[in-house]
């Protein structure tokens, strides 16, 4: 069992102090010790040059020049039997590194073995598209520019995929504030009022965290129901209402044991 440590006021304390630190991972492994893997890394090593390769919770993850991303992904599909890119993305190291980790996730259902392609790009570089290789790298190639701002050359709508736009800024790169900057929360208010407006509405509020108990739009205040537009004061009696009887607001039937009817399953 853990030792348990104190939650007072947890929100406010850094999970720890080092700017760069890395977390412990994984014993890796030598691809040799893997028959399966070591014939795709050899496949891999005739086509391309690999920086380096090992076996990572019984995944095999190699390293490639970013340069070579299309070709590898071309041969681990039509050679490996690597048939499903089932996620790709990218990892911010531009603090520690100057760049980004790419990475592809592939699955070979045949062979049922799961395989990580990975390269660095440094900040400003573009990547291959892989799109035509694989359909679902479509979307996946746009949500990493929305997020990251990094481009995939050859992709046919390089646009963003989440965010408007006219967006500025990307939301998943560690410098981005976590409920947005400035231009975000003026954004709405400026496309929808204008900026002279600013004045008048106020900024968005963008704390996802925060619980009005006395907002009735929600209907959050069950049994203290008052029609909308009221201005709510705290003080309010509370209706007494009936929910679950015939009448009652949501007309929701009384529970009755002796009518449920248990029903059994043959599967069992």
């Amino acid at each position: 069992m853990r030792a348990y440590k104190p939650k007072d006021d947890v929100q406010a304390k850094a999970y720890y102090t080092d700017r760069f630190y890395v977390s412990p991972q994984v014993p890796k492994s030598p691809v040799e010790s893997d028959e399966v893997f070591a014939a795709d890394l050899e496949a891999i090593k005739s086509k391309v040059e690999v920086l380096d390769a090992y076996i990572q919770v019984e995944q095999m993850v190699v390293y490639i020049k970013p340069e070579d991303n299309y070709k590898v992904l071309e041969l681990l599909r039509d050679e490996c039997d690597y048939t499903q890119l089932s996620e790709m993305s990218a990892i911010d190291w531009l603090a520690a590194r100057g760049g980004f980790e790419i990475f592809y996730q592939m699955l070979s259902m045949n062979k049922r073995k799961r395989l990580r392609i990975k390269m660095f790009i440094n900040k400003g570089e573009a990547v291959n598209s892989v799109e035509k290789l694989f359909r679902s790298a479509d979307w996946s190639e746009r949500e990493m520019f929305d997020m990251f701002g990094i481009e995939a050359n050859g992709h046919p709508f390089m646009k963003r995929i989440l965010m408007p736009y006219d967006w500025q800024g990307y939301p998943l790169l560690k410098t981005y504030p976590l409920q947005g900057d400035e231009f975000a929360s003026w954004y709405e208010v400026d496309k929808i009022y204008g900026k002279e407006a600013r004045d008048i509405i106020g900024p968005e509020l963008r704390d996802t965290a925060k619980v009005d108990r006395y907002d009735s739009e929600r209907f959050a205040r069950l049994g203290h129901e008052v029609p909308k537009g009221t201005k709510i004061t705290g003080n309010e009696p509370k209706n007494e209402q009936n929910y679950q009887e015939d009448g009652g607001v949501f007309m929701i039937k009384k529970f009755d044991k002796k009518d449920s009817v248990v029903i059994d399953d043959p599967q069992r």
